[in-house]
């Protein structure tokens, strides 16, 4: 199968190279910004991978045009954080052809919903097919440009659905292939509201944010993560959860997605994070101004607590973290929002409305 990845990050050069050791004709974009790693790959003709994945993926094609990437590929996996998702879907709308299907992978935050807004299609359109995943397979890192380390690849807890959901089941059957633990979710909103990154880092950050500030390094989840910490990292998710349910949605907490992950070996908040070997060793950012809160704040928590005022769900406090991160970066996340039902076109719905969209 011709795949294009769309991004050369962590995420992007993982999706990459395991589909090219799987024997995958595999070309990689990325904008001229981010070159470094495209111009390695392109002198390598690959990206060599390493840890529980082994071996050197070939690359046919990496660069910055969008149109050498996409055209004849079947499947395009777009790899990047929220605040990235736009911007790859007015590009992808330059070189776009009927009938290719795109995965948004991660697609935190309404990653489906918003790149077939940005490409121009109604979300029932069949002409490009839009998926999402609920999370980032794997645990990787770029060692040094065009080559990428896997720590751990998930083998559950990887929730998949469509845009329109009624073509789950045809479009899952790909995605399976490479990653056969995952799993099918009703619809978008489903894999939406199951993303946990919302409920762990801009709590977590937010209790530590003298730390964050301070000269000294610290391990995010084995020294930021204590009882209190994961209470109210609790609380958050006790709000997400009411959101799922509100809309027929049935999601599972946190701490039992990071356990069936692989990462935890604890099903709890107290210690399940700072005991968890999948979190071990992990630093904690060096400053406020950090997608922890940019992204899991500005795109994330601002749109729970949009999804709940259309069902009637009190969020009282994922409302109070988007006041105080606000005050904190100075940004008012209310009036200069990123990621909102509006966003979508689905302002002034209803739940039945919202629904319908999206089935």
């Amino acid at each position: 199968m011709k795949i294009a990845v769309l991004g050369s990050g962590n995420g992007g050069c993982a999706v990459a190279a395991e589909c090219a050791l799987q024997g995958h004709d595999v070309r990689i974009f990325d904008f001229e910004q981010f070159s470094t790693n495209i111009q390695a790959i392109k002198k390598a003709n690959g990206i060599e991978c390493s840890g529980i994945i082994s071996g050197f993926g070939a690359i046919t094609y990496a660069g910055h045009d969008i149109e050498k990437a996409v055209s004849g590929a079947e499947l395009i996996y777009v790899v990047c954080p929220s605040y990235a998702t736009v911007a790859f879907a007015h590009e992808y709308k330059k070189a776009m052809k009927k009938g290719q299907e795109v995965i948004i992978c991660p697609g935190t935050n309404g990653g489906a919903l918003i790149f077939k807004k940005e490409i121009g299609l109604d979300f029932s359109s069949l002409e490009i097919i839009v998926s999402e995943t609920s999370t980032l397979p794997y645990a990787c890192r770029i060692e040094t440009p065009c080559q990428i380390r896997i720590f751990h690849k998930l083998n559950k807890g990887v929730f998949f659905a469509t845009l329109p959901a009624s073509k789950t089941e045809e479009a899952f059957q790909f995605f399976k292939e490479i990653y056969p633990g995952s799993e099918t979710s009703k619809n978008v909103l489903q894999t939406l509201l199951q993303n946990g990154n919302n409920v762990i880092h801009p709590a977590v950050s937010l209790l530590n944010v003298a730390r964050i500030e301070s000269p000294e390094d610290f391990f995010f989840y084995e020294e930021g993560v204590t009882p209190a910490v994961g209470r109210l990292m609790e609380a958050v998710d006790k709000e997400r959860m009411a959101i799922a349910n509100a809309y027929d949605l049935e999601i599972l907490s946190e701490p039992v997605t990071g356990y069936i992950q692989g990462y935890m070996l604890e099903k709890n908040y107290d210690t399940g994070y700072s005991k968890a070997p999948g979190f071990a060793g992990i630093n904690a950012q060096t400053q406020i101004d950090n997608r922890y809160f940019t992204e899991d704040v500005g795109y994330g928590l601002v749109l729970l607590e949009d999804m709940a005022k259309v069902v009637g769900v009190e969020t009282p406090i994922m409302t109070s973290i988007i006041k105080i991160v606000s005050v904190l970066l100075e940004t008012d996340y209310h009036k200069n929002s990123f990621r909102t039902l509006d966003k979508f076109g689905l302002d002034g719905i209803t739940k039945d409305e919202m629904l319908a969209a999206v089935n």
